[in-house]
């Protein structure tokens, strides 16, 4: 149903080693997961699980985990680098509006603000139905997204950034954001250049930003009840400047 609306917006994914390269070592989210479930190793589900950064390790800490993404290629190396790690994952690709997983769980999460690609209402509330769908009464879903600061998506953001890419090579890359209040989408759009290299190339990417009622109104419409809501993984109260919303939400009905 919403195919089109993320078949469109996958540009930034298409290099899955670098991405993964990017955000290997980020674990915030890993820990809160993790002290969440303790030591129960239930069967869980990873929406949106790119690479396998959050399901192999804890798959590994003896989790039966359904992890699923709509891109091939992410999903591909996850399963490469499972192999190479001698762990089992329930791989497949899925798009998250239309699960169709065996299973149920206590507990599905979703990381990476990935919850900002569900651009519309629509797909949103698919996701929210999707997710109801695979929990069990009173299970839980956390996800996290970025936090509308408007005082810094009113201007066109301009701002370059260095990184070393995973051939030790460095790249420059050329961000311009622009933020529509109307749609609630901001549009990235980066110029990529390596050193020593007279060759770019472009991506962009769509992003929906969500406000803290709104998504409380969202949640209720659905079924669910906001159980918390962080300004960071570290569990950082929420204020009006926090980088991100953490939503811990469970299942009510």
């Amino acid at each position: 149903m919403y195919q089109n609306e993320f078949s469109g917006n996958l540009e930034k994914y298409k290099n899955p080693v670098e991405y993964d390269t990017l955000y290997e070592n980020y674990q915030d989210d890993l820990h809160y997961i993790e002290n969440h479930l303790k030591k129960k190793k239930d069967t869980i589900i990873e929406l949106a699980c790119g690479t396998g950064r959050l399901a192999i390790p804890l798959a590994k800490q003896g989790f039966d985990v359904y992890a699923v993404d709509i891109h091939e290629g992410m999903l591909q190396l996850a399963m490469d680098k499972a192999q190479k790690h001698n762990v089992h994952v329930h791989f497949t690709v899925q798009d998250c509006t239309q699960l169709q997983l065996p299973i149920s769980s206590n507990f599905i999460y979703m990381t990476g603000n990935s919850f900002q690609h569900f651009l519309s209402n629509e797909s949103q509330n698919a996701l929210l139905q999707s997710v109801k769908k695979h929990l069990h009464e009173g299970g839980e879903f956390v996800f996290d997204t970025r936090n509308a600061i408007l005082c810094e998506l009113s201007n066109m953001d301009e701002y370059e950034e260095s990184l070393v890419n995973s051939n030790g090579e460095k790249l420059t890359i050329q961000h311009r954001e622009e933020y529509d209040p109307v749609t609630q989408i901001l549009t990235c759009h980066a110029l990529h250049k390596l050193e020593h290299s007279a060759s770019t190339f472009e991506d962009s990417i769509l992003l929906r930003y969500t406000y803290p009622m709104e998504m409380k109104r969202l949640l209720a419409q659905n079924g669910f009840e906001l159980l918390h809501l962080y300004g960071s993984w570290n569990k950082s109260d929420f204020t009006k400047d926090s980088p991100s919303m953490i939503v811990h939400a469970r299942l009510t009905k």
